[in-house]
This record gives structure tokens, sequence and C-alpha cells, in this order.
């Protein structure tokens, strides 16, 4: 200590200043923090979307932001034969006749309770997981319309319900049979009731439950196969 000079007071642990390095290091470590943080409450973008409310049979279900937006779009974007609304409209009041070759596979009055069952669930919204009218899946809608109508108990999934029955060529289609498609890259992802004149009704991830062409150019690509549930 030179002459003269006061002796240094002892520094305390609560008064210690970090350095420029160490204050640095704080924070580029903050920083990290707050961007895995950020990172992990980041929106998820399943494929699948809960939907609420009834829409009509020409509006859209309404999208949010676990809707399946991809699938979506490629169905508005690749169906280029569309059913018109009035066309549905007729389907959904049992006026729209169909030919009668293709309407065997059910007892008649059994296809009329099930063409009663299709009918009351038109326009109602797609919901992953949805067996009501608050929301419908694709194997959630045949599950319901196949149980309401003639009784009969098919499996929750689209896959599963594709296991079911015998085969059934393109041209042998009946009333009835369900068809399947691979709109998710996974095989028989999707599933539809057909009703003749190559019409099928479904829940569509687009339109909720409404009747589709099997001509479109999006059903055409992903088409897979039909099943026949009741002989």
């Amino acid at each position: 200590m030179h002459r003269g000079a006061k002796p240094c007071a002892p520094i305390s642990a609560d008064r210690v200043v970090p350095g420029p390095a160490l204050r640095g290091f704080f924070s580029r470590l903050l920083l990290a923090s707050i961007l895995v943080v950020g990172i992990g409450c980041g929106p998820s973008s399943p494929r699948f979307a809960a939907g609420t409310g009834r829409t009509s049979k020409s509006t859209p279900a309404k999208e949010g932001p676990r809707f399946a937006s991809r699938e979506a779009e490629e169905e508005r974007r690749e169906d280029d034969r569309p059913v018109p609304a009035a066309e549905i409209e007729r389907v959904a009041s049992g006026s729209r006749s169909f030919r009668t070759e293709k309407n065997t596979a059910i007892a008649p009055l059994d296809q009329s309770r099930m063409m009663r069952e299709i009918s009351k669930h038109m326009g109602v919204p797609y919901l992953l997981g949805g067996e009501s009218d608050a929301g419908m899946d694709c194997s959630g809608y045949t599950l319901v319309v196949y149980n309401k109508s003639i009784g009969k108990q098919l499996p929750r999934t689209s896959a599963e319900q594709s296991k079911l029955g015998t085969s059934v060529q393109p041209s042998d289609l009946k009333f009835g049979d369900l068809v399947f498609f691979n709109t998710t890259g996974e095989p028989a992802s999707h599933v539809g009731i057909y009703l003749g004149d190559d019409l099928f009704a479904h829940a569509s991830v687009s339109l909720g439950v409404t009747i589709s062409s099997l001509e479109s150019s999006y059903y055409q690509k992903r088409y897979e196969g039909a099943r026949r549930i009741v002989d």
C-alpha cells in the first residue's frame, strides 16, 4: 500500500459487477432462451380442424387454425366437376332419381331409410372425430348413416372400414357401397357412400357433408376402390 493511501474497502459478493465479456454471455443466454420458448409455443399445424356451427349446402365449412388447409385447397382447386347446389338439393329432397341398375345392393326399404339419413346431414361442417350435426369427419358420417338407417355398426376409421365386406369394381358400383380415397398419403384416408350415376355422399374437408362426383380430377386421382358392406 502506498503511503497516504486509504485502505480499500472489502467488496461484498452482491456488489460485484460483471465485466463486458460476462454481460455479453448472459445476454446471449437470455436471447437463446427466448428463441427456444418462442419456437416451442409456435402454432402447430395438424392436418385437420375443429369447425363449429352448421354451414349451408353451398357454403364451405369454416376454417380454423387447425383446419386441413392444404387438403381443402386441393379439393377446391382440383374439383373440376363440382355438383351444382340445385343437384345436391334434389338428392337431399329425394326428387333426384338414379339409374335402377345401380341401386340393387340394398333392399328398397333399407335404401329409402339410408337415403333419408344421407340427406338429413347435408351441410354439416367437417370436424375431425365428429359424429353429430355439430360436425362430422368422413368415417363418422358413414358410421352414423349406416347405424341410424339399417342398424349396421361400422368401425370408427376409414382404414378399418375399408377392410369390411367385399371388393367392388367401378363398373359394378351400387347404392350404399363405400368408396375409398387416398387424400393424405395414407391408404383409405377418406370414405364416402356411393349413390349412383358417379355421385357419392361424404364429409368433405372443404365443404362439410356434401355430394361429389367420382369424375372430378381430385377424386379420380385419389380413388382406391370400393367395398360392399350389405349384400
